[in-house]
């Protein structure tokens, strides 16, 4: 991550920019140079956040409009695995290896994520192992083509990404760091955690103090923003993550979630014949789901921290393999 020593603050214009980037006269004309709907969106950013409203057009005389990426977002959806499909993508011996050893690697880092956000340290490597790879995996496209091509050449989803360009150009001013070096996802998702910018502005933490949060190639910020994350969005230390369940009788089906938020309590599943294997309050809310296992189906109950991880991606398979991967970490480390 290049940093840009000489930026404005964060309310003021880019001032030291134009050297960096060069947008002299006589620069060549990018893909959205002229372009009416990039004018309009630099004015907004001009008037409501104080950006210098020619040095940002050389941000965007430098962005490319990339078809590959209109092409990953708009090819048809594949079909919808199954348990027994999606979980042997993400459990594999190299990952659990690789996380061991990301693990010990950042053990000290992992440890005080822990203690001050509640998050278990096998969660936050799970996370960035099945996001990143721990990083082997983290996107080799410029954010600022990723967002700005489905920003304004994507119309189904272009409020979504004109906002996250919105929010990216913010963080860069923020961390001054040259918005045209950062690379990141085809959807523009970044580092090792995946970060879409507004997650960054909103939970990303400055975990090492050095003054600049880099989660692009800094493990220790990349692992505290994860917990951050995490808190934030209601995980609770000490509490289970799911529970198995055994089902009987022609009402079981009755109890499944639609979605993924909490929609039943534990008493309300158990009047339609579900039993879980753990001891759990009557009225504790769960997310109810059935997955195509090896053997068959399972059936179980996501409580309040499996609902957190559903906010990192809205997922039950996502859910299940983050902890599960979880489970196999500890296991293969061997911390009791």
């Amino acid at each position: 991550m290049q940093v840009m020593r000489g930026w404005a603050t964060r309310h003021a214009p880019w001032v030291g920019l134009v050297g960096i980037i060069g947008i002299a006269q006589e620069a060549l004309a990018g893909d959205y140079e002229g372009s009416p709907q990039v004018a309009e969106f630099v004015g907004e950013m001009t008037r409501d956040y104080g950006f210098a409203g020619e040095q940002l057009m050389g941000v965007f005389r430098e962005a490319e409009r990339k078809q590959s990426i209109l092409d990953a977002i708009s090819k048809p959806a594949e079909r919808v695995k199954q348990w027994n499909e999606y979980r042997p993508m993400f459990i594999t011996d190299a990952r659990i290896a690789r996380g061991v050893d990301f693990w010990r690697q950042h053990e000290a880092v992992l440890a005080r994520a822990e203690q001050e956000y509640g998050v278990p340290a096998q969660v936050i490597v799970s996370i960035i192992g099945v996001e990143t790879f721990f990083g082997r995996n983290t996107g080799n496209f410029r954010v600022i083509d990723a967002l700005s091509t489905l920003g304004f050449d994507y119309p189904p989803r272009a409020e979504f990404f004109r906002k996250e360009l919105r929010e990216f150009l913010l963080l860069a001013r923020e961390e001054q760091v040259d918005p045209l070096t950062l690379k990141g996802s085809y959807a523009g998702a970044m580092g090792l955690p995946q970060f879409m910018p507004s997650s960054f502005r909103a939970y990303a933490v400055d975990f090492d103090g050095d003054g600049h949060i880099n989660i692009w190639n800094n493990p220790d910020d990349a692992i505290g923003s994860v917990a951050s994350y995490f808190k934030r969005h209601g995980w609770v230390a000490g509490e289970p993550v799911v529970s198995r369940a055994d089902v009987r009788g022609d009402q079981v089906d009755e109890g499944l979630t639609t979605g993924i938020e909490p929609a039943k309590t534990v008493g309300e599943l158990r009047a339609l014949g579900w039993s879980s294997h753990d001891a759990l309050r009557d009225d504790m809310p769960v997310t109810a789901f059935r997955l195509e296992g090896d053997n068959g189906p399972e059936y179980w109950m996501g409580l309040s921290n499996f609902y957190a991880i559903t906010r990192y991606n809205r997922s039950v398979m996502y859910a299940m393999a983050v902890h599960q991967l979880s489970e196999q970490l500890v296991q293969a480390r061997g911390v009791k």
